[in-house]
């Protein structure tokens, strides 16, 4: 297992070296300058706001939220988190042009409501399960040392 992750590791090192040779020989100064730039806002934005909303959220939700809840609830907010960070551009309708009305031609947040009505359904169902096979606690079980 180890040599196995050890191989996908250089790998992907090695793909990545290439990558950045590429980026390194084909653009302009200026571009690697917003590249860089790209790059350095997408770590603070990460790991300064989106990373501390999560872990807010996640602090709020496990005290408010029933414990056979708290695994289906978390699993449901990553993904309609997930879905609705990537959907921004398209629920605010950026880059839709009046001369060219194909370009997001659809009711978008309509889509996003099922969407996010079918996770909330989902949700609840986990839970009901989790109820009724009697797993209400998420984790390990007590300790049978104790």
């Amino acid at each position: 297992m180890r040599a196995a992750r050890a191989v996908l590791v250089g790998i992907g090192v090695v793909v990545a070296a290439y990558g950045f040779l590429l980026l390194w020989q084909r653009q302009r100064p200026d571009q690697l300058e917003a590249v860089a730039t790209w790059w350095i806002a997408g770590v603070v934005l990460h790991d300064a706001v989106l990373a501390g909303a999560v872990l807010l959220v996640g602090a709020l939700l496990v005290r408010r939220v029933p414990a056979a809840a708290r695994t289906p609830v978390a699993v449901g907010a990553v993904v309609l988190g997930s879905v609705t960070l990537a959907a921004v551009p398209v629920l605010l309708a950026y880059g839709r042009r009046a001369d060219n009305p194909t370009l997001l031609d659809r009711s978008y947040g309509w889509g996003w409501t099922a969407l996010a009505l079918l996770v909330v359904v989902a949700v609840v169902a986990a839970t009901v399960v989790r109820v009724r096979r009697g797993r209400p606690e998420s984790g390990p079980g007590p300790d049978p040392e104790a």
